[in-house]
């Protein structure tokens, strides 16, 4: 199915927007800008920023990770523009760079938690640097594969999985996709067939 079915009748109440942008730099680093929006449909007063109107962001939030090869990040630059309390920018600032030196990965959600998880940071920030690691995953192997010249996954003609494969139904390590595409990892029961 491509599209939803047909919604029950329903009015707009919040809209939280999630943006992912990747950069290859000049130095060969990457940059990965995130942003994070949450907005009303109706007008409503906060605590400390008054009348709010509907549409005006009660969140804005962006991130900038410059990561390396590797997916390690090598600096953090953030920007609070539009948060519920003062206190928010706090949590913006300092802490964010706790996770420079950290790496996109198995583990990425329990590496942000010990640094920046609880008290110690913002659950928006966490939620947003969390998923950048899945849009970096599409960013820096694929651009490298395809430089070049190759259309297969990267890193399936290795002798070492790539991390995507056994992380979801389509890339099972017994599924169809992994015995068409790289069947040097394939696990399953049924006879290997070759790419191509």
């Amino acid at each position: 199915m491509s599209e939803l079915p047909a919604a029950a009748p329903r009015r707009p109440i919040h809209t939280r927007n999630i943006r992912f942008e990747g950069f290859l730099r000049e130095d060969g680093l990457w940059d990965m800008d995130c942003e994070l929006s949450d907005t009303k449909a109706n007008a409503f007063t906060m605590r400390e920023r008054g009348l709010l109107p509907a549409g005006e962001p009660v969140h804005l939030l962006r991130v900038r990770l410059t990561i390396d090869d590797g997916f390690t990040i090598r600096a953090v630059q953030t920007a609070a523009a539009k948060v519920p309390f003062n206190e928010c920018h706090a949590a913006a600032a300092e802490p964010m760079q706790k996770l420079v030196g950290l790496t996109m990965g198995p583990g990425w959600r329990k590496a942000i938690e010990g640094a920046i998880g609880g008290v110690g940071g913002c659950t928006h920030l966490r939620e947003l640097v969390f998923n950048a690691a899945t849009a970096a995953f599409q960013m820096i192997p694929h651009h490298r594969e395809s430089e070049g010249g190759s259309h297969a996954p990267p890193g399936a003609a290795g002798d070492k999985p790539p991390f995507f494969m056994g992380q979801c139904m389509t890339w099972s390590f017994s599924g169809p996709v992994v015995q068409r595409i790289a069947p040097q990892f394939y696990r399953g029961n049924g006879p290997v067939r070759k790419a191509g």
